[in-house]
C-alpha cells in the first residue's frame, strides 16, 4: 500500500471547479449579452426623455449600469446571494419603467415600456435559470 496522496483526486476537483467556473462565466456572458440589448434599446430612449423629468432618468440610468456590476459580482463569487441582488436590481427597473410610463408622466410610450419590459423579462428568465443551477450546486 502507497503512502503517497491521491493527487489524481485533487486533479478531479481542480477541473470541476475550472468546469463549474467555465459554466458560471458563460452565463454571465450570455446575461450580459442579453441585458446589452436592453440598454441598447432604452438609453436612447432615455437621453430623449424632457429635461424636466432628470432626475428619474439619471436614477434608471444608474440602475441600468449598476445591473452589469451585478452580474459580474454574481458570477465571480459563485454566491446565490449575489444572484438574488442582482434579481432584486432587475425588479427595481422594472418599478422605474412603470414609473417612466406611467399615464401621469408620459416619459416613456406604453410601446416603449412594453419592449423595454420584454428585453427584462428575458433576462430576469435567465438569471432565474442560474439561480436553479447555483442552488443545486452545478
Amino acid at each position: 500500500m502507497s503512502s503517497r496522496p491521491d493527487k489524481g483526486g485533487a486533479a478531479r476537483d481542480q477541473a470541476q471547479d475550472v468546469m463549474t467556473d467555465e459554466t458560471s462565466s458563460h452565463q454571465q456572458l450570455r446575461i450580459v449579452e442579453r441585458y446589452e440589448q436592453f440598454i441598447d434599446y432604452l438609453y436612447p430612449v432615455l437621453q430623449n426623455c424632457p429635461r424636466k423629468h432628470g432626475i428619474a432618468r439619471d436614477a434608471v440610468l444608474a440602475a441600468m449600469f449598476a445591473q452589469v456590476d451585478l452580474f459580474i459580482i454574481a458570477g465571480k463569487s459563485r454566491q446565490a446571494s449575489r444572484l438574488y441582488s442582482a434579481d432584486a436590481n432587475l425588479a427595481a427597473l422594472r418599478f422605474w419603467l412603470r414609473f417612466l410610463a406611467a399615464p401621469s408622466r408620459k416619459i416613456i410610450t406604453p410601446n416603449q415600456h412594453r419592449v423595454a419590459s420584454i428585453h427584462l423579462a428575458e433576462v430576469g428568465k435567465m438569471i432565474g435559470a442560474w439561480l436553479r443551477t447555483a442552488k443545486s450546486g452545478g
